[in-house]
């Protein structure tokens, strides 16, 4: 097989998205991409245009005798969740991603990949590029800040896509066609503390959690893996209780939408008690160790010593914070009743940091579920578990689930066009995590709405990969489905 990435078949896809590895495109820090993104457009002579919120557009016209069917939105979004090895040298913003072919797979080295949405921009914009695809008018929507908060979705304009059919590209399983996904919000509990001084006799200990997987939140909350902020924090709770170990500082996880893959933390112990605490750790690793012995095969739980911190978290601050986070709702909370193997209701324990300029330390949740009144009780329980350790909670960037149409028109000719193409008929299902359509479809009620992708595993965390072989059935089903969609 050819290791250069450009040089995989599909040429007209790999050879763009080889481009876009070498253009930085964090949540956040999109202006190159989008600069890209646009002229891509302008280029080829095609109406392009970016709106407010950073959302490029671009328009073809249909292919002769094509112009009577109905008109397509090809969408994605060009951020990509920013998540490297501790161990790894990487600037998200100036750096191009090191990506490489591994047999069947592209994958990084070190880091996300951006297959995420990266493949489904490249298949939108080799649709436009490409002289031989018969198809109807043709738009494509390439949204801005999607993995932070659907900034671009939210802030699409009523009234400027013209098309009829969304077609979404940012599902991950080739051979499935997702017709509905769950919606989500964020929760946010501020702790507010004060110093205390290192008591006399203590010296300082660093608590590392490393070698955790990490992934997406939603899809991949329902693999049983560890979170390392949880791990981090029953450890030091059992810390606390037996020897009177107190916390400095913490750094765990850092995106809402990746489960947290490291935690680490600044400790102070008695000097007596360091050889108890080193044991004590180890013993409750070995426990937590075999517990996740399938799902987190390379977890490490290491303790070091460390220069003795200028000052402490306060003692009551701890106990709140230490005991609160035990006590957070974390991972799976029901399955669906209504589609077999579809998680319903999760939350995603995320992140917990400490600022010791602003003396806070924020504890950070993503939570999501298809059915709203469930995602508001998971909402209540996490704000008492918080409210009552003294923080203060808060809830923003809601947004809402898709509701399956199964009398789809779309839906119906892109399961033909499959079972015609590739003698299977595709699974149908709805997913556990947050796709703009939801979004999207509030804003246009009149569209017709699917979504699919290929085979992408392990998003949002830097063992993401992509099969070689499913993005051509990914880009062949595409270029089908334009020649077969419905007349007006």
């Amino acid at each position: 097989m050819n290791t250069e990435i450009k040089s995989l078949e599909p040429r007209e896809v790999w050879s763009i998205f080889d481009r876009m590895t070498k253009i930085p495109r964090p949540s956040d820090h999109e202006e190159e991409i989008q600069r890209w993104a646009y002229n891509f457009g302008k280029n080829l002579g095609l109406e392009t245009l970016k709106d407010d919120a950073g959302n490029v557009i671009i328009r073809k016209p249909a292919s002769s005798g094509m112009e009577n069917r109905k008109g397509v939105i090809l969408q994605g979004h060009l951020d990509m969740v920013p998540q490297k090895n501790s161990d790894k040298e990487h600037n998200f913003e100036t750096d191009p991603i090191e990506a490489f072919v591994d047999s069947d797979w592209v994958k990084a080295r070190g880091t996300t990949l951006g297959a995420d949405n990266g493949i489904g921009v490249s298949a939108a914009l080799a649709v436009l590029a490409s002289k031989t695809i018969q198809h109807g008018p043709v738009e494509v929507l390439l949204t801005a800040t999607e993995e932070t908060g659907m900034d671009g979705a939210n802030g699409l304009a009523p009234g400027v896509l013209q098309g009829d059919i969304l077609i979404n590209m940012d599902s991950e399983d080739e051979g499935e066609l997702y017709v509905g996904c769950a919606g989500g919000e964020d929760a946010s509990a501020l702790f507010a503390y004060s110093t205390e001084k290192v008591p006399a006799g203590f010296t300082g200990m660093k608590l590392n959690v490393t070698g955790m997987k990490g992934g997406h939140s939603g899809m991949d909350i329902s693999l049983g893996r560890g979170n390392a902020n949880m791990v981090f924090f029953r450890i030091l709770n059992a810390a606390y209780a037996k020897l009177g170990v107190r916390l400095a500082s913490i750094d765990g996880g850092s995106l809402r939408n990746a489960i947290p893959r490291e935690a680490f933390g600044l400790l102070a112990v008695n000097e007596a008690d360091v050889a108890d605490f080193v044991a004590l750790v180890e013993e409750i690793s070995d426990t937590i160790k075999t517990e996740l012995a399938v799902t987190e095969p390379d977890l490490k739980i290491t303790v070091e010593q460390a220069t003795v911190p200028s000052d402490l978290i306060d003692e009551k601050t701890q106990v709140r914070l230490t005991l609160s986070v035990v006590a957070c709702p974390n991972g799976v909370v029901r399955m669906s009743d209504s589609m077999e193997g579809l998680v319903e209701t999760s939350t995603n324990l995320a992140i917990v940091k400490s600022d010791a300029q602003k003396k806070t330390i924020l504890c950070a949740a993503l939570m999501r579920s298809s059915v709203d009144s469930a995602k508001e009780d998971l909402a209540s329980r996490i704000k008492a578990v918080f409210t009552l350790a003294g923080a203060e909670v808060s809830f923003t960037g809601a947004y809402p689930g898709w509701k399956p149409n199964m009398d789809s028109p779309i839906l119906k000719t892109m399961q033909e066009v499959y079972n015609k193409n590739f003698n299977k008929i595709p699974e149908i299902k709805a997913i556990h995590a947050g796709l703009e359509c939801g979004i999207l479809g509030g804003k246009y009620q009149n569209w017709d709405m699917i979504s699919f992708g290929p085979t992408i595993r392990f998003p949002h965390s830097p063992d993401e990969k992509v099969n070689i072989e499913s993005v051509k059935k990914f880009w062949d089903f595409l270029v089908v489905t334009l020649e077969n969609i419905p007349e007006k």
